[in-house]
């Protein structure tokens, strides 16, 4: 892993070169997770008539349902906001990104303080595997359905209003969600 470090770090800027020894450190202290997570999709039946495609997010039971037919989803087990990050509506996927880089928002540094300005992609970045980004209106809500690299989090309320998904799970549900899709959050 050091030599990786050291070639990439030869052609980086300076800012990312104590990223790189993070990742070469987490590495090595078994950090760095060495599997994608479990899958714990399931078919399911549902109740209510949604269209194919649609994504029905219940918070309450920590549950994401892909409606794939008339009265059938993929249930998925999520990690939902903690209290006081929880919230409901109507959003569309506006754009999905492999491996992404995070970006906490303002809010979020102004509550952790020493969050950097970016994580580019890779083995410690939150968003995991997978980021498929919400908006309305046209506009990024900044909430995201992401993969997670803490895979205890899941099925619990842990998120700052994120919806977190193992790895194996979001690139799963990566593979079949189109950007336009609605997503409704109850």
């Amino acid at each position: 892993m050091k030599a990786i470090i050291r070639s990439c770090a030869a052609g980086a800027g300076l800012a990312v070169l104590p990223i790189l020894a993070a990742v070469g450190d987490a590495a090595a202290s078994g950090l760095v997770p060495r599997s994608l997570g479990p899958t714990t999709s399931a078919v399911v039946p549902i109740e209510k008539s949604y269209a194919a495609g649609t994504i029905v997010i219940v918070s309450g039971n920590r549950t994401l349902d892909l409606v794939i037919s008339e009265g059938r989803a993929i249930r998925y087990k999520i990690g939902v906001g903690r209290d006081g990050f929880r919230w409901s509506g109507t959003v569309k996927v506006g754009r999905k990104a492999e491996w992404p880089d995070w970006r906490p928002p303002a809010e979020m540094k102004a509550r952790a303080a020493g969050l950097p300005d970016l994580v580019p992609a890779g083995p410690l970045n939150p968003l995991g595997a997978r980021g498929i980004y919400l908006y309305k209106g046209g506009a990024d809500t900044l909430y995201r359905i992401h993969g997670t690299n803490e895979q205890s989090t899941v099925g619990g309320f842990a998120s700052s209003g994120c919806f977190r998904m193992s790895n194996a799970d979001v690139i799963d549900l990566y593979e079949r969600v189109k950007v336009g899709s609605t997503v409704i959050v109850k």
